[in-house]
């Protein structure tokens, strides 16, 4: 009993402060992907730590939020995760940012920066700099495999505000 009680009391200073540290985090919400199938969306979220950062072990997060059910908030399958939604990430150096390397080729880079209040997405829309905001996935499901119509890009551009759009059309 005393070696177990030993055991516990050094596993509880090894792991605790991890989950204390976790309770420490913050999340913004970046960008979301809306779907032509339904109301269901995958939201993308910098985490943040007490100190403003982005959390070095897992700087952005995506999951679902199934508006066509109840609002209910559910993890990206395995599946999901390794070919539509899912992404890498790596620190740049010096500034505190990441850059996303997305599963899905959307042929552009995202790169979560700090705007001075907030972290955002960056990438470029219709030729220039900007805030995404949001994107819409256009599928169609009448084959064998579900196929890939239209990606549109909505946010704001980085120096004038002002709204940026663009429609990516993929051959079918």
């Amino acid at each position: 009993m005393k070696y177990w009680l030993t055991g516990l009391l050094i596993a509880s200073q090894i792991c605790l402060p991890g989950f204390i540290h976790a309770a420490d985090l913050s999340r913004q919400h970046l960008f979301r992907v809306e779907r032509s199938k339904n109301a269901n969306i995958v939201q993308y979220d910098a985490q943040i730590d007490s100190s403003g950062n982005l959390f070095n072990a897992e700087p952005v997060i995506a999951y679902w939020v199934r508006l066509a059910e109840q609002g209910q908030v559910k993890e990206l399958s395995w599946a999901q995760w390794t070919f539509a939604y899912g992404f890498e990430t790596m620190f740049i150096s010096g500034n505190g940012s990441v850059t996303l390397e997305m599963k899905a080729d959307i042929d552009r880079r995202v790169i979560v920066l700090h705007d001075g209040e907030n972290f955002r997405a960056a990438t470029t829309i219709d030729g220039g700099n900007a805030y995404l905001d949001r994107v819409f996935v256009r599928s169609d499901r009448s084959g064998l495999f579900v196929s890939l119509e239209s990606i549109e890009l909505y946010g704001e551009d980085i120096r004038s505000a002002e709204n940026r759009y663009e429609k990516i059309i993929f051959d079918p």
